[in-house]
C-alpha cells in the first residue's frame, strides 16, 4: 500500500500486491479499493499483480474540493500508472469506475493497457437527453444529491440495503455485513467530492471515449440492475467500442461483484487470459 501526489497536490491511496501481469481495479461511487477484495484476492491467488486506488475525495485519497471529475479521475490514474509504470494492464472497471476506465483507456500511453473491463458501468451516459431518450431524467440524480445532504449517512444505508445490491427483491439473501462495508467505505469519502460525482457518472458522455479503444473490451452487466438501467449501457457500449464482447447476466443487480464472485471471477479470469 501507498501514495502518490498528484500535480495538483492531492494524494491517491493505492494497494499493489503480487507480481506478473497487472491488474487495476477502478471502483464505484462512492466507495473505495475495499470494494474489490474479493477480486484482488482471487487474482492474486491466480499469480496477477492487483492494483487499487481510492479515486480523489473517496476513500483513504484527499477529500479534494476541487476536480472531482472524470477528466481529473482519468488524469489521475495515469500519474498513478505512470509512477508504477505499469506496462500491458487490464483495467477493470465497476459503475462510476467503469466511466473513469473509459475515459482512462482511450487516452492512455502506448503500451500501458491490454485489455478493459465494464462491470456495471455509467457508459455510454446515464442522463435522458434528445440523444439518450433511454436515459434517467435529471431529477432522479437530484433526489441523490438532496439525499446526500439532508443524511449522508442514512442516504449510505438505504442504497445498499435496497436497490445496489437487490437486497430489496423478494426472495433476497440479505447479508448485513455487505451493508455495513458499504456505509463504511461511503463515510471515509468527503461530501463535497461525493455531490460533485454524482454529476460526474451521470452527465458525463463517454461515446467518444468508447469510440477510441481499440483494445479488447469486456462488457458485464446484470439485468436487473436498478441503478444503472441495463438497456441504457452494456448493450450501448458493447456496440461502440472496436471489440467489444457483452455478456449478460439474468437477475444479477448492480453490486454483482459482491453477491455473484463466484461467478463474476471466473468469467473475468477467462477473459484475462484470453
Amino acid at each position: 500500500m501507498g501514495t502518490i501526489t498528484t500535480k495538483d497536490g492531492t494524494e491517491i491511496f493505492y494497494k499493489d500486491w503480487g507480481t506478473g501481469q497487472p491488474i487495476v481495479f477502478h471502483h464505484g461511487w462512492p466507495l473505495s479499493a475495499d470494494d474489490w477484495d474479493a477480486q484482488m484476492m482471487f487474482f492474486r491467488n491466480n499469480g496477477y499483480r492487483v492494483i487499487a486506488h481510492d479515486r480523489r475525495g473517496h476513500g483513504r485519497s484527499s477529500q479534494t474540493a476541487t476536480g472531482n471529475e472524470m477528466d481529473t479521475y482519468a488524469a489521475d490514474v495515469a500519474e498513478l500508472t505512470d509512477a508504477l509504470d505499469l506496462k500491458d494492464a487490464v483495467h477493470i472497471g465497476h459503475s462510476t469506475g467503469g466511466g473513469e476506465v473509459a475515459r482512462y483507456v482511450a487516452r492512455a500511453k502506448k503500451g500501458r493497457v491490454a485489455k478493459a473491463v465494464l462491470v456495471s458501468a455509467v457508459p455510454p451516459i446515464m442522463l435522458k437527453t434528445e440523444n439518450n431518450p433511454g436515459g434517467l431524467p435529471l431529477e432522479v440524480f437530484d433526489g441523490f444529491r438532496s439525499a446526500l445532504v439532508a443524511n449522508r449517512a442514512q442516504f449510505y444505508v438505504d442504497v445498499p440495503a435496497g436497490p445496489f445490491y437487490g437486497f430489496n427483491r423478494s426472495g433476497a439473501k440479505v447479508y448485513q455485513g455487505v451493508i455495513d462495508n458499504w456505509w463504511r467505505q461511503g463515510m471515509m469519502g468527503g461530501a463535497k467530492a461525493h455531490y460533485d460525482c454524482i454529476k460526474a457518472f451521470s452527465e458525463t458522455d463517454f461515446t467518444d471515449d468508447l469510440k477510441a479503444i481499440d483494445v479488447p473490451v469486456l462488457v458485464m452487466h446484470g439485468d436487473d440492475d436498478q441503478i444503472v438501467p441495463y438497456a441504457d449501457s452494456g448493450p450501448l457500449s458493447a456496440k461502440l467500442v472496436k471489440n467489444g464482447t457483452l455478456k449478460t447476466y439474468p437477475g444479477f443487480p448492480h453490486g454483482m461483484l459482491t453477491t455473484h464472485a463466484d461467478v463474476l471471477n471466473p468469467d473475468l479470469l477467462a477473459f484475462v487470459k484470453s
